[in-house]
């Protein structure tokens, strides 16, 4: 079978190749998976850097999160059947025509939604509503985040809306303000305006901001901070920007801030299993009513996975970047 591969950590416009590999057989509890359409994420171009909190073996293949058909099953399996449609948003190693993942990590896709959405449905929406669950928010309350038009800034707007949760968020830059309206997102502040700041206590009405949720790292840190109410929360999800968080003390100290870290895989595993089942249900509901929305930027092949790699931190990206084998 193809499957895409790197046998050294850099850039994966520049080191990734197609090789073809044997295609292996699903053990005790495993499944094998025909490849149907696979999703590209952040951490899946960290992981082939080197950079991300999991790194595999070299010559390794890669990928998380994909939808695709039962091709074969192990032993002692039960409840899936071969021919049925599945996504997995934590099986390391699906960007290949087949894959193997454990039974109880794929989820069964009902056919009223699309291949495309299937293949996003787990990641991203998932971490966007387990953040929020995180967060432990009421309904009325206010949040704030930057980075608000990636893929979870706009999935965090969507699902909190649902629920009743106001959030501002904010952009680095005018454009993104008309980008996240067109998809119905408001409440979207620019950073590069003068008068943001003024901006985000006008949609707020002097409401308190009892969290901030921080994608970019550096100063932008200390600006999510800055707006928040006494004893609010700064919730470190990312570092697109830098590594290194620069936050004012005097907000830490006066505000008697609560700086905590959100690593969803993390969050993820130690849940409950009904609690789980009551989000990933509570996405599907959201999903079929249309209040969720998951686009897709542009479909590339496996034979033009550089340009894939590439596309995927194009400034002005609405939708996910997808692979198909």
């Amino acid at each position: 079978m193809r499957a895409l591969m790197h046998n050294t950590f850099g850039d994966p416009s520049e080191v990734l190749t197609v090789e073809n590999i044997p295609a292996a057989e699903p053990g005790p509890g495993e499944v094998r998976v025909r490849l149907v359409i696979a999703t590209i994420h952040n951490h899946d171009l960290w992981t082939i850097r080197g950079t991300y909190g999991f790194k595999p073996e070299l010559p390794a293949r890669t990928g998380s999160e994909a939808m695709g058909v039962i091709d074969a099953l192990g032993e002692g399996v039960t409840g899936l059947e071969v021919g049925q449609r599945v996504a997995t948003g934590g099986t390391f190693g699906v960007w290949a025509e087949y894959f193997i993942a454990k039974a109880a990590a794929l989820i069964p896709v009902d056919d009223a939604i699309t291949d495309e959405v299937a293949a996003q449905l787990v990641s991203m929406p998932f971490s966007a509503i387990t953040l929020l669950d995180f967060m432990d928010l009421n309904q009325g309350d206010w949040i704030v985040q930057n980075a608000a038009n990636g893929t979870v800034g706009r999935l965090v707007a969507q699902l909190a809306a649902a629920r009743g949760i106001n959030v501002v968020g904010l952009v680095r830059r005018s454009a993104g303000v008309e980008e996240l309206a067109a998809q119905g997102i408001g409440n979207i502040v620019a950073t590069d305006d003068d008068g943001w700041v003024e901006q985000v206590r006008a949609l707020t009405g002097g409401a308190p901001v009892v969290a901030g949720v921080d994608s970019v790292g550096g100063k932008a840190s200390g600006e999510v901070l800055s707006l928040l109410a006494e004893n609010g929360t700064l919730v470190v999800f990312g570092a697109m920007q830098s590594p290194v968080m620069e936050i004012s003390s005097g907000d830490v100290i006066f505000k008697q801030a609560t700086v905590r870290g959100f690593w969803g895989s993390k969050v993820s595993t130690s849940m409950a299993a009904d609690k789980r089942g009551a989000l990933l249900g509570e996405l599907f509901g959201y999903i079929k009513a249309g209040a969720l929305t998951l686009p897709v930027e542009a479909t590339y092949s496996f034979a033009d996975a550089h340009a894939a790699a590439k596309a995927n931190f194009a400034p002005g990206r609405v939708g996910k970047i997808m692979l198909r084998p």
